[in-house]
């Protein structure tokens, strides 16, 4: 009974079939409910394979999309059996609802996604216009052309029709005819001449030209002139057939605003000078010439070309995550501040390289999700106007027909709202013909229900779809938009630019009330960047606003460090967030990098032989640059026995060069001193890491005491033995007189004079050693 009812039976005439519109929009679901009841299964609870499920049919091509009168539509495609027997004496056919025109745009999503076929929903085939197929075996297909006159459609009205192409046929299980499977599309009809009344959409088409970051936290040098990229996979996306190399063909002469991310634009012009990629696993000290400088040219001068007179809207530069700082980063010192510096450096390189003005107060969050504190970072980023989606912001209550994008928020901020609809009509995979068919037939039917929504009421509105298209996706966006811009083909349309649909009067009936944070869609949420990316980031920028106080041309490492720290931020990383963590602490690294090359040289154990002597440190500068402004202090032990004359001494060194400074110190006492060499910056915060070495004070001054008392005691006993010698004699009585022996004192006079040991001739003496590091220290 089931398949009897989807038997097509004699198809009434156009009179009659305009007669009952209005009866079997009332009647129908009664009728349906009524059938479905008496076979206990409504139509998609039925297997795949068997009744109307049998075969699968595709509309890979459906033309003119857009019909005038005296036209005929050519519908080509393919039907397949997913059924367990052949089917047999079958044909395709075109179907039509008895109700006529669709009435709104939510009957237009829930027909695209009905199955299954019933003659209440579908209506009768089109008689006299069908396509005999050749018999099917199970699994197997087969293609199809039909054509039908536009004339036998019987379109009374101007509107959006409902098409379905079935294949009719018989199988083992049924051999009565019957419908083995359908698939719906549908069609504009603007046939009459426009009316007076009418006011056609004005609709504003956006563009985006994004992409991952493609160039390395780390350069070749301190100075990343040429900076080094991750990959060279840009060369393939700007060559011909490439996805970037489409987004530009595709939009040449198309009315849309262009949304660029200014760092794509620059990294594109640093391939046009030359560039080279790093090697396996991102290894910047293997890299290889880049193989895109030649397109990347060619590509960047075409853009030009194609942006000329059009809208450019700047996004941020490296398109910032503004949903990620605004739910993990608004608190964290210093993260808001990098989006007014992505803010204003998207616009001045957007100007450098198109010349002109473009349009830098527009904040475009993922998906156009707002929430009050997504609003509030934009508007700390200088944002007058935000790109939201109507699916997360409202229609508002009651409203029969699509309002105004335009809507005031407060504070001075307009929320542009782009339809849900018409900016997610290509966010499917399309990944073969007919995908790509439906989705742009499906768009154009769109436009059009939004002007007959109410034709007197001038309505403006704006399309902005996915961030990243694919190359498919951006061939079926400029399809549709090319066939809603002629207006020859859709006078309901009239494509406007950003800033006009920005400025339209906002509707008082469409909601303006911002959604909560609670309303905001949790699947965004889980693709944030975490708030330890900011805090990570944070701590980086406090490192490098240490490190470039000591540099001479600073912005040699601030300039890439700042952009690096921008792309961190970016949109791209969503969905990699292991990816974007290598990035994040690639830039930390190689920060630590930078500051370890301003170091000093390791010492060994040193000796100082005298009162005093001087102690040689060497700093080594191994950056592309001089530095200045940094302090060398030495420090010894507590246990004082040295002291250190001008312990804090200025240096400045030149770049890939060393400098030894010397210390002059002063011993108090022998032993072993442990001393600190520690650099520091001009704000007293210390540089880099200390080397400790010990000091040996080995005083000379002890060792010539000990000389002299020796001298003397020798002196002492010398005398001794004279004076015993001249007793000897005096007492032999021999009456001898010695007159030598009265001036022997004067033998020993000299040999006071002179002594290795006296200490006016040691002082300030100084020995020298060698160090293991090669420097000659003086002891």
């Amino acid at each position: 009974m089931g398949e009897a009812a989807q038997s097509p039976g004699k198809p009434p005439s156009p009179a009659r079939r305009r007669a009952v519109r209005a009866v079997a929009l009332v009647t129908g679901a009664t009728l349906l409910t009524g059938l479905l009841q008496a076979t206990g299964a409504a139509p998609s609870q039925a297997a795949a394979g068997s009744g109307s499920r049998t075969a699968a049919v595709s509309v890979n091509s459906l033309t003119p999309r857009i019909p005038a009168k005296g036209d005929t539509l050519t519908i080509s495609g393919q039907v397949e059996n997913d059924g367990k027997s052949a089917i047999t004496g079958a044909h395709v056919g075109l179907r039509m609802p008895w109700g006529g025109a669709l009435s709104t745009r939510s009957s237009i999503k829930s027909a695209a996604s009905r199955t299954g076929y019933t003659n209440a929903d579908d209506g009768d085939e089109i008689p006299g216009h069908t396509a005999t197929v050749a018999d099917i075996p199970a699994g197997g297909h087969v293609s199809y052309t039909l054509t039908v006159p536009v004339s036998a459609l019987d379109l009374a009205d101007d509107g959006v029709y409902q098409l379905g192409v079935t294949l009719d046929g018989r199988t083992k299980a049924d051999p009565s005819m019957h419908v083995l499977g359908i698939k719906r599309t549908f069609l504009p009809w603007y046939g009459d001449a426009v009316t007076s009344s009418t006011k056609p959409t004005r609709i504003n088409y956006l563009w985006p030209l994004t992409d991952r970051s493609h160039i390395a936290p780390r350069g070749d040098t301190d100075s990343q002139v040429s900076p080094i990229f991750m990959d060279d996979e840009l060369a393939t996306e700007l060559a011909p057939g490439g996805r970037l190399r489409q987004m530009i063909d595709l939009a040449r002469n198309l009315p849309v605003t262009w949304v660029v991310d200014p760092d794509l634009l620059a990294t594109v012009e640093f391939m046009t000078k030359g560039y080279r990629v790093a090697g396996p696993g991102g290894d910047v000290s293997k890299t290889t010439p880049g193989t895109g400088g030649a397109v990347a040219k060619q590509w960047l001068n075409d853009l030009k070309t194609a942006v000329a007179g059009e809208q450019i809207i700047a996004l941020p530069f490296g398109d910032t995550d503004i949903a990620s700082l605004a739910h993990h980063g608004k608190s964290v010192p210093g993260a808001l501040t990098h989006l007014k510096t992505g803010v204003a450096l998207g616009l001045t390189t957007t100007q450098t390289i198109f010349g002109g003005t473009q349009t830098g107060d527009v904040a475009w969050p993922v998906d156009g999700a707002i929430d009050p504190s997504i609003v509030s970072v934009a508007r700390a980023g200088g944002a007058k106007r935000i790109l939201a989606r109507s699916d997360t912001f409202g229609e508002g209550d009651g409203l029969s027909y699509t309002p105004n994008a335009a809507r005031p928020i407060g504070g001075g901020t307009t929320a542009v709202v782009a339809d849900a609809t018409l900016s997610t009509a290509f966010s499917g995979t399309l990944g073969n013909q007919e995908q790509t068919n439906l989705a742009v037939q499906s768009f154009i039917a769109q436009t059009l229900m939004i002007t007959m929504e109410a034709p007197e009421k001038q309505r403006t509105v704006v399309v902005a779809p996915q961030r990243t298209p694919t190359a498919a996706q951006a061939q079926a966006m400029a399809e549709a938009i090319h066939d809603t811009t002629d207006a020859t083909k859709a006078p309901w349309i009239s494509p406007v630019t950003f800033d006009e649909a920005a400025k339209a009067h906002p509707d008082p009936r469409a909601n303006r009330k911002v959604p909560s944070a609670k309303a905001y869609p949790n699947s965004l949420r889980k693709q944030e960047l975490p708030a330890d990316a900011f805090e990570q980031i944070e701590q980086t920028q406090n490192g490098l606003n240490k490190f470039v106080v000591i540099l001479t041309q600073q912005n040699r490492v601030t300039v890439p460090f700042r952009n690096a720290v921008l792309r961190s931020m970016s949109n791209g990383w969503r969905g990699s967030p292991g990816s974007q963590k290598v990035y994040r602490d690639a830039i930390g690294l190689y920060l630590t990098d930078l500051i370890d090359s301003v170091y000093i040289i390791q010492k060994s154990a040193l000796t100082l032989s005298g009162r005093s002597g001087t102690i040689p440190v060497t700093v080594k500068n191994e950056l592309g640059q001089p530095v200045k402004g940094l302090v060398l202090h030495l420090e010894s032990g507590a246990n004082i026995r040295l002291e250190i004359k001008d312990a804090d001494q200025p240096i400045a060194i030149e770049g890939g060069h060393t400098r030894t400074l010397k210390f002059q110190t002063t011993a108090s006492a022998n032993g072993t001193v442990q001393v600190t060499a520690q650099l520091y910056t001009e704000n007293k915060g210390p540089y880099g890491g200390a080397q400790v070495f010990d000091v040996h004070i080995n005083k000379v001054t002890d060792l010539v005491m000990l000389i002299i008392g020796a001298g003397l005691l020798l002196l002492v006993l010398a005398g001794v033995r004279i004076y015993r010698q001249r007793k000897r004699r005096g007492s032999g009585g021999d009456g001898e007189d010695d007159g030598g022996d009265d001036e022997g004192g004067d033998e020993t006079d000299g040999t006071d004079s002179g002594q290795p040991g006296d200490p006016a001739a040691d002082t300030g003496q100084e020995s020298q050693e060698q160090s293991p590091t090669g420097e000659k220290v003086d002891g």
